[in-house]
């Protein structure tokens, strides 16, 4: 069994500890071979606790000091602040999680929606958001990066892992709809596709929120659906209509 895991970093997030982490090097089998991290699959939790702890481990901590939030596609941000217990946070209901405490990992889970890990390494105060389309759409990147502002944030940095590309991400109408309802600006996001039905682009519609909340911000310009070796992918598994599919680990440390 592969132990070796593949991880993810970016210079943009400096000397903050950090990993996107992909599918290699964990020690699940058949449909999540790999490292899933995904409590909500139907994956051996006695499984998911190894690649997690594999996770935390390589950021050089435990994992009882690894925060998740339960992720529901919210702008919803949770605060970890001094004594609280982050392997406590696991049952609150969020999307954004900030602290700026030292020896606190933060880590959200996806399989297509954009892992954004986040950080202002002279503030020390760092954050992690799971945004899909419909939690970017509702303020989630935007409201994190306030939650950090409030904890002393002054320059924030921030870095979108992999997630689904345009060229994979086909959509509907009323989906498009949606998107644009807020701004009209946001048809900029859509393209043509090979069906006649808008492809939307995810990381693109992140960084332009990212670049408008005053973050610098880059995209690792890895898509999920395109990499089935390195990458889960809910929208492939769909397509190959499988039963389950796993999760990835994005991680970021003070």
């Amino acid at each position: 069994m592969q132990t070796t895991l593949e991880i993810l970093t970016h210079p943009l997030l400096g000397p903050v500890r950090h990993g996107f982490f992909t599918r290699k090097g964990g020690a699940s089998s058949g449909l999540f071979s790999g490292l899933n991290c995904g409590y909500g699959s139907s994956d051996q939790g006695e499984i998911v606790t190894i690649n997690r702890t594999r996770a935390a481990e390589a950021l050089g901590l435990p994992l009882a000091r690894m925060a998740t939030v339960h992720q529901v596609h919210s702008p919803d941000v949770a605060v970890i602040r001094a004594g609280d217990d982050p392997s406590s946070f696991s049952h609150k209901r969020a999307d954004g999680i900030v602290t700026d405490q030292p020896g606190v990992a933060l880590a959200v889970l996806t399989a297509d929606c954009q892992p954004i890990l986040l950080a202002d390494p002279e503030a020390g105060v760092i954050g992690a958001v799971h945004a899909g389309w419909r939690g970017a759409v509702s303020g989630v990147i935007e409201a994190t990066v306030g939650a950090m502002t409030d904890l002393g944030a002054r320059r924030i940095r921030a870095v979108i892992g992999p997630c689904i590309s345009q060229k994979s991400y086909e959509v509907g109408p009323e989906f498009m709809d949606e998107v644009t309802a807020e701004d009209p600006g946001h048809h900029r996001f859509f393209a043509g596709g090979p069906n006649g039905r808008p492809m939307f682009d995810l990381p693109g519609f992140g960084l332009m929120r990212l670049r408008e909340a005053g973050v610098e911000a880059e995209w690792t310009r890895h898509c999920t659906y395109s990499e089935p070796e390195r990458f889960y992918s809910y929208r492939r598994s769909t397509h190959q209509h499988e039963a389950d599919y796993g999760r990835l680990i994005s991680v970021i440390a003070l």
